[in-house]
């Protein structure tokens, strides 16, 4: 709540306190003790409980700036309804920010709403009223300066004079006087919220884009050859075709040989299995150092280059692990977690056992050091071109490490995104994100009826997380190849592709696999691979009949035509009168751009509805009869809809979903209708 004590705030003499509340600010997180996260050009839209005692008129502006520049960007704030009031502003620049609100009686509007109820009631002596005008005038003339200055002491002046009464009122009541009395209000008892909220304002790949994961190691043309970055770059043109935004590495390290795993995760390696990536650091080095057989740093220099002219970003992950092998473990043994007797207190998930990586201990006593050094790890890959990190698991780390961590490299470099593969409890997903995390991943990949998709869709882009979680909806990865890819077939891998691409602005999928329709789980029940990439090199053709690729092209080349599904918070869904279909739609808020998206979530059978579209609110006519065009952005299809509610049929084995760009209808001036 606001404090009155900021009244003198603003250096001037001293006055009553105020008789405004400012409270129930939303968006706020924690009270203003984390950010709410918006993307350049994006919106803010503001609202707080305003009031004031008795029926005096009240002015509120929403105030923002870059943080640390010394004055005040001002918006006016309207009044709702209930005494709530809303502003809104864009925010144009990367970095921090940060907004407030401040709010007074406007004695002169106060005056001019009293004057005008005496004048409409027919009161026939308002010299009294026509004073307090004056004064109020002269007082304005004082804060004003130039010519605003002369004109409000003329007008004054009138008010003062010796015309009639009547003349004087409508002098007093003009909307030119409104209008620079406006310019210098009479902020002395003026009210600020208590506390300036922050705004993490980032680049639009934070908010939209389409990842694509791949293990380097598996790039080889050859079968059996362990692939390079030269190799990734063969592969660079295959991933921008099909629309990737992003193309996100596993870890590039050297991998340790002491408990090193072998396929399918086995504790008996070969002498040639490769181990786990994410069993990282060697004798050739640990974080800043790559894996010998993918190349050198000039090598992965070059990559990132050549990604950038086929507009792709890489984006690496940073898992803060380590092998047995690392140069931590031999330089810095104070850094990890010991047992009683000595040993190393290895990381365990039952029955999982992590023989092949040492967990760091964030609390010893040499933490300080730790922390920058892990800092440095960001560092030392964005100096080398990259900017974009998945991070490993960091919800089995600090939460003040991460939120020290980003704040160090993200004000240095605000470019900078971090990805959270945080697959744990949602508190603590929300945590993280809070804590400055860019994206998280979601508990999208489980979610799979109607019912669990609506519900917790809405959850993520309409509830208060919306202001500082924003998901990316992965279909897979290589730990979660989850149970309706296993049994669904290539519909079920088209379905997932869909409603991660339109439900979220952001969304990613790990290939060759994906596009493959690669579903064999390692045993019944289990959402871990058949033989996977994690353990062991993978030799993937890359011109397979049954590919997705063409598929998936579309699909992203649908999203970059759209800015309608460049959001996630002007995600709606509609009614649809079957439980196998599931309808929803996104926009840009001036309507322009409408997409409707229809799934079938049934891979086996055909399903059919009736699809249910609020027509008035989403400007397509007003009667029922009014028609409008549904144009099938996937197979090129024209549909003409009529009013409400309208027949839909979904064949999964053709193509199990619609991504409608709605057309209006467009009459010309010789009554041709077209639409567009």
């Amino acid at each position: 709540m606001a404090s009155a004590g900021e009244a003198q705030g603003d250096g001037v003499r001293d006055w009553a306190p105020s008789r405004v509340i400012i409270a129930g600010v939303s968006p706020e997180v924690d009270s203003g003790r984390f950010p709410i996260k918006r993307t350049v050009g994006e919106e803010l839209v503001v609202a707080a409980d305003i009031l004031g005692d008795g029926h005096d008129v009240i002015v509120a502006v929403l105030r923002h700036r870059s943080t640390g520049a010394t004055g005040w960007d001002e918006v006016p704030m309207t009044l709702l309804a209930n005494d709530r009031w809303t502003g809104r502003f864009t925010v144009t620049a990367r970095g921090w920010h940060e907004y407030t609100i401040q709010a007074w009686i406007d004695r002169y509007l106060t005056w001019r709403q009293e004057l005008i109820k005496k004048h409409e009631a027919g009161q026939q002596d308002l010299t009294s009223e026509l004073l307090e005008g004056v004064e109020q005038l002269r007082e304005a003339g004082e804060r004003a300066n130039g010519p605003d200055a002369d004109w409000l002491r003329e007008r004054a002046r009138l008010l003062a004079g010796t015309e009639s009464q009547e003349s004087r009122v409508r002098a007093g009541l003009k909307q030119d006087l409104v209008e620079r009395m406006a310019r210098y209000p009479d902020r002395r008892a003026a009210i600020t919220y208590d506390r300036s909220l922050r705004i993490m304002v980032e680049r639009e790949r934070a908010r939209f884009g389409a990842w694509y994961e791949m293990f380097p190691r598996s790039a080889s043309s050859v079968a059996g050859r362990h692939g390079t970055f030269r190799d990734i770059e063969a592969r660079l043109g295959y991933i921008a075709e099909m629309g990737f935004d992003v193309l996100y590495l596993p870890p590039i390290h050297p991998i340790g040989r002491a408990f090193r795993k072998g396929p399918n995760n086995t504790l008996t390696p070969g002498p040639n299995d490769p181990g786990s990536p994410w069993a990282i650091g060697g004798p050739e080095g640990g974080h800043k150092a790559i894996h010998p057989e993918l190349g050198t740093i000039e090598d992965f220099g070059r990559l990132v280059r050549k990604a950038r002219e086929f507009g792709i970003e890489l984006a690496l992950d940073i898992a803060f692990q380590c092998s047995p092998d690392h140069p931590y473990v031999r330089e810095h043994p104070q850094w990890f977690r010991h047992r009683p007797d000595g040993t190393i207190k290895y990381a365990e998930n039952p029955p999982k056992k992590y023989q092949d990586i040492y967990p760091i201990d964030f609390e010893c006593d040499d933490w300080k050091a730790l922390w920058a050094e892990l800092r440095d790890v960001f560092l030392f890959w964005i100096d080398h071109g990259v900017t974009i990190f998945r991070v490993d698991n960091p919800h089995t780390k600090p939460f003040r490490f991460w939120d020290w961590v980003i704040t160090e490299v993200w004000t240095r470099h605000p470019e900078a995104i971090f990805l959270s593969e945080a697959f744990t409890r949602p508190k603590v997903m929300a945590r993280l994100a809070k804590g400055g995390y860019t994206q998280s991943y979601t508990y999208f990949t489980w979610r799979n009826t109607k019912k669990e998709l609506t519900d917790y869709l809405t959850e993520l882009t309409q509830g208060e997380s919306a202001e500082y979680m924003r998901g990316n909806l992965f279909a897979n990865t290589p730990d979660i190849l989850p149970e309706h890819l296993q049994i669904g077939g290539r519909p079920a891998f088209m379905t997932r592709l869909v409603l991660a691409a339109t439900l979220g602005a952001s969304y990613g999928i790990y290939g060759p696999p994906f596009e493959q329709c690669v579903g064999t789980p390692l045993r019944y029940g289990s959402e871990e691979y058949l033989n996977s990439e994690k353990y062991q090199i993978m030799h993937w053709d890359l011109e397979v009949s049954w590919s997705l690729r063409d598929y998936i092209a579309r699909v992203n080349e649908v999203r970059r035509e759209n800015p309608a599904l460049q959001f996630n918070r002007n995600l709606r869904f509609f009614d649809i009168d079957n439980d196998a279909l599931i309808c929803y739609g996104k926009s840009t808020p001036d309507m322009t751009n409408l997409i409707v998206v229809i799934i079938n979530l049934d891979p086996s059978h055909t399903h059919s509805g009736w699809v249910r579209l609020p027509v008035h609110d989403l400007h397509l006519g007003s009667g029922l009869a009014e028609s409008y065009q549904m144009h099938d952005l996937i197979s090129d299809e024209r549909f003409l809809w009529h009013g409400e509610t309208n027949f839909v049929k979904l064949d999964p084995q053709v193509n199990p979903a619609h991504i409608l760009r709605v057309r209006r209808k467009i009459r010309t001036e010789r009554d041709f209708d077209y639409f567009m």
